[in-house]
């Protein structure tokens, strides 16, 4: 375990250093603040973190020398079976060129729009999660030398950088953020993040066949499971109309629409680079009234639409 510290507090320095020997204390060498324009004085914050991201990152691919790194913020929460999911992705990660990262995160993860039964489930999805997260070195090497002055994480979700790769996520999260106070003024906070459900049973990963995962496989099987489900209007499903209880499919045909089902439901309805938080081929899977919902677009779906935002 590597604790990277980003401040000049001696009290933060002493509640590191002991917990030594079982933890390497590294320290940011470069406090100041970061010369940014002058429109972005509100931000010297993000600008701060992306700095420090890249030093930290760089310690340990470069002066470490190791060759995977889970990604940590200081005020997660982590799940029984964290560091077992992490364990099983990481072979996934290396075998799967088409995968460029594993999350903990499962941005739509609140309780009530998750199974907690299924709590070994596992998805593709386009969208860079973060909030505890496996990167291997090779996507460092990509990555440092273009790593961006701020904002470093939705820099992270434009095509450019993901090219076309997915992120392996959770059905249920295996962390939770309790940091309200922070740079981003607790952003989504009250209103999503902190009613994620955090996974409170030891799920054995690695014992279980994830080959699922791998693309073909998965897009056979995924897309067929959400195309051939029966579309419902919004209307129907939450009034819980009708006696089966299989998935269904709610259709959306525009950003317009994707947003107001999304606020509807309770999803985080916001797009970053045209990319739904949690979705995979532009479909979001989520639980509504105890029943499988696939928010999705029309089956002949070509692809993201950078401008939705």
């Amino acid at each position: 375990v590597i604790v990277s510290q980003d401040c000049g507090h001696a009290e933060t320095a002493r509640v590191i250093a002991s917990y030594a020997p079982a933890v390497a204390h590294i320290r940011q060498p470069e406090l100041a603040d970061v010369p940014v324009p002058p429109e972005h004085r509100k931000f010297q914050g993000y600008y701060k973190i992306s700095r420090h991201y890249r030093w930290a990152l760089g310690q340990v691919f470069r002066t470490f020398r190791y060759r995977a790194a889970i990604v940590v913020e200081d005020d997660l929460e982590v799940a029984p079976d964290f560091f077992e999911y992490f364990q099983a992705a990481l072979p996934l990660l290396r075998a799967d060129p088409s995968l460029w990262c594993a999350s903990a995160w499962n941005d739509n993860g609140k309780e009530g729009l998750v199974d907690a039964a299924r709590a070994e489930l596992l998805y593709r999805t386009d969208f860079f999660p973060g909030l505890g997260w496996l990167l291997l070195a090779e996507l460092w090497d990509e990555l440092e030398p273009k790593w961006p002055a701020a904002f470093w994480d939705d820099w992270m979700r434009r095509p450019e950088q993901r090219r076309g790769r997915a992120c392996v996520r959770p059905e249920v999260s295996r962390t939770m953020t309790f940091g309200r106070k922070g740079v981003s003024h607790g952003q989504f906070f009250d209103q999503y993040l902190k009613f994620i459900k955090l996974n409170d049973r030891f799920v054995p990963f690695t014992r279980l066949d994830l080959s699922y995962l791998r693309k073909d496989e998965y897009e056979r099987f995924f897309l067929a499971q959400v195309y051939s489900a029966p579309e419902v209007k919004l209307e129907e499903l939450q009034k819980g109309a009708g006696g089966d209880s299989g998935p269904v499919r709610l259709q959306y045909r525009g950003r317009d629409s994707f947003k107001a089902l999304a606020k509807a439901l309770g999803l985080m309805d916001d797009l970053k680079s045209g990319v739904p938080r949690a979705g995979y081929r532009g479909v979001v899977s989520f639980v509504c009234r105890g029943r499988r919902v696939f928010l999705a677009p029309p089956s002949d779906w070509t692809g993201y639409d950078p401008s939705w935002s």
